[in-house]
């Protein structure tokens, strides 16, 4: 698994890193169609999302175990994509009551051009300390 202290490409972040944010589960496959971002603060919440993706297959992904009461989950679905994309999230900014995601798109490199670019609908799962403030994001494409 990879997580964002494994990234080496850290120069091409819009913000500043994020702090003890970690990859805890990532799947290329899901049934969202668009790009959405959600913060999941919930047991409950986080559950309705496997539900959601789980629809589509069988035996479907484990909901990962995560304390509420001490870390918060950020979603990012990604939507249809043409070929690897990764998000790349960076914090642009932070006040008393709020802080603001960049969620840049990174493309990944191929081992071999290809004239045939696969569709994926990929979503990533990361969990961070808890904050009791607003989280924004904002996506950037390159």
């Amino acid at each position: 698994m990879l997580s964002c202290k494994a990234q080496k490409d850290e120069q091409s972040l819009v913000g500043e890193k994020i702090e003890d944010m970690e990859l805890v589960d990532h799947d290329d496959f899901t049934n969202i169609e668009a790009f959405d971002t959600r913060v999941i603060r919930d047991g409950k919440s986080l559950r309705k999302f496997y539900a959601e993706i789980n629809k589509t297959r069988k035996p479907g992904l484990p909901v990962p175990i995560i304390d509420f009461s001490k870390e918060t989950v950020i979603l990012v679905c990604l939507g249809e994509q043409r070929g690897r994309k990764t998000p790349m999230l960076s914090k642009l900014k932070e006040t008393d009551n709020e802080i603001s995601i960049a969620v840049e798109i990174i493309k990944e490199k191929q081992q071999k051009e290809s004239t045939i670019q696969s569709i994926y609908f990929p979503f990533y799962l990361y969990k961070m300390p808890l904050v009791d403030k607003t989280i924004t994001f904002q996506k950037i494409d390159k």
